[in-house]
Formats: structure tokens, sequence, C-alpha cells
């Protein structure tokens, strides 16, 4: 995440200000641009191209300060959100900000690696879209299924999220680890086809092996002995899937934590400093980590980062990385 400031006063901004504090300026994120903009009185930008934008319709309802190109209309991320609460679901639309919150934080890692975020508005088969659903009258599964990411609101609730992580013994749970978690799905569906498959295998397993039975040997018999050694989490041990999805989401973990750190000034270089996940790791996230657990520590916190990186998911985490190399060099 980077460091923003008003273009007016030039005061520190951060990515969800919708007006500066310091000048009263009314903001817009203008996402071509990466960048936090001033909107006028009407809430509309133009920008360099000569284009105006106008302030997301959704601003009220979820606090989207991202720019969109039609007066009156939504933004690109409000687009990718196919489902939400009812209109008559209070406390559904209560916990809608939060998951829309984490949503628009997602898409801008996804901008910063160049990887593919197009909507099923555009293509029906291969696109991305997020079914954002309230469990208020009944049950909702978090997952992924064709390019759909569902996310059970009630995951932004944190006495929910911290009563089902402790249940199931995680050292770690947040709406933005879920929705990294399960756009990893989607990216190993778009990317891991024809030749690749076998390499993808080669790390993380058969993915044809049978997923309901995966599922209910974990959650019987828990992760295998010395899961440790080879695994980022106990949830990668369940099926090849699952560890992808893993490595996957602490892959995003690891780039947009440094990335944030070096446009603060707490690392010396961003991630795209780095050729090799192997050299980001142990020369910067390792370091770091350990300092920044410290630091959450001397708070009365949980560790911020706590999880152990052995070789086997440094390979792992190499492979994604690659991946997504590979499809933004795509045209």
């Amino acid at each position: 995440m980077k460091a923003y400031r008003c273009r007016v006063c030039d005061n520190p901004l951060h990515f969800e200000n919708s007006v500066c504090v310091a000048c009263g300026t009314a903001l817009g994120y203008a996402r071509d641009e990466r960048a936090i903009v001033p909107v006028d009185d009407r809430g509309r930008y133009r920008d360099q191209a000569g284009r105006t934008w106008h302030v997301c319709r959704n601003l009220a309802l979820t606090g989207c300060t991202w720019l969109a190109p039609e007066a009156g209309g939504q933004c690109s991320a409000c687009d990718l959100t196919r489902t939400r609460p009812a209109d008559d679901d209070a406390e559904g639309l209560a916990r809608l900000p939060a998951a829309e919150r984490a949503k628009r934080h997602l898409l801008v890692e996804l901008d910063t690696l160049g990887l593919p975020t197009t909507g099923k508005q555009a293509d029906p088969h291969e696109g991305l879209a997020f079914d954002l659903l309230s469990s208020t009258h009944g049950p909702v599964t978090t997952g992924h299924q064709d390019g759909v990411v569902t996310i059970d609101l009630a995951e932004g609730d944190d006495a929910h999220r911290e009563h089902v992580r402790a249940t199931l013994a995680e050292p770690y749970r947040t709406l933005l680890g879920h929705l990294r978690h399960e756009v990893g799905h989607y990216y190993e569906w778009q990317l891991v086809r024809g030749d690749e498959v076998e390499r993808c295998r080669a790390l993380f397993g058969d993915e044809t092996a049978d997923y309901q039975a995966a599922l209910d040997r974990h959650y019987a018999d828990g992760p295998p002995e010395g899961w440790q050694e080879e695994f980022i989490s106990s949830y990668a041990t369940m099926h090849p899937f699952e560890d992808f999805a893993e490595t996957w989401a602490h892959h995003l973990h690891i780039t947009d934590t440094i990335e944030t750190a070096s446009e603060y000034g707490l690392a010396l270089a961003p991630p795209s400093a780095f050729s090799s996940v192997r050299d980001l790791v142990t020369g910067v996230w390792a370091p770091l980590t350990v300092a920044l657990n410290m630091v959450n520590r001397s708070m009365g916190k949980d560790d911020l980062y706590p999880f152990v990186i052995p070789g086997p998911v440094l390979d792992k985490l190499e492979y994604v990385a690659g991946l997504a190399r590979s499809a933004r060099s795509d045209p």
C-alpha cells in the first residue's frame, strides 16, 4: 500500500480518505493513476487525458472512494461485486463496508502485481466476481467456484471471527486474508493450465484427489505429523488446491506488507527490487517480521505474522510468484 499525499496541501492521506482532514478538499481514488486525487464540489475529477471521472455512487453505502466513469455510476471495484445483502437486511448492510474495504485493498495489490481482474460482466465464463453474502438468515460458505469468490460478511465481525479462529486453532484470520486465499483459487484456475499442470502438481500434489474426502479427513484427524516442514499452515495440508491458495495468500501478505513498509521507511527496498522470492523472504521479510512481531508483543498483541517459512514453502512461493509474473507479461 502506497503512502499518499494531498495534491492541494501535501498533507499525508490514508487510502480510504474521502476528505483531506487538513484542507477539507474532497477526494477520490483514481485507479488508472493509482493515486488519491482532488474532486470538485460536484464530485468530478478530470484526468490528464481529459476524461471526467465521478465519485462512486456507493460512497455513502460502503465508503467507496473510487472514481467511476459515469455520473451516478459505480466504479470498477464495485462492478466486481455480483451480490450484496438486500436493502432490508440491516445487519448484512452494516457488515458490507468492511468487506468492500478489504476487497478494494486486494484490488490495489493485484493492480500492483499487474494481475488481470476482468469481471464477469465483460467475460461471463472466465471473469472474476464477488458474492458478499449475509448469513443473518442462513449459513454462507466462504469459497471460490468458477471465478466467483463468496465471502460470509460475518467474517467482518471481530467477535465472530475471533471465535471461529480460536475454535479452529488458527494463528491468523482476517477478511483480507480470506480474500487473498480465495482469489488464489481463482488464479490457479486461470493460470495453471496445459503444461503448467504438471509443474504445479510436482510442488503441491495431485489436485484430482477427492476434495470432500480430504476435507472430511482434515477435520476428523487434523494435519499430519511434521506438517510444519513442508507447509505454510495446517489448512494447506488438507488438499493441493488449499496448499496453492494458502501459498498464494502468503505471497500477497509478503509483497503487500513489504511494499507498505518500504513506503513508510521501514524497509530499504520494495518487492520489485528483488528477482527472487527467496532473496526477498530471507533478506527482508524474515528480519522485518521479527521486528514487527516484537512491536506487537510490546503492545500486548499477538504476533503480526505467526508463521514460519520452511525451505519447501519457499519453493512454492517462488512458483506462485513466477505465475504472477507470467500473467503480468501477457498482453
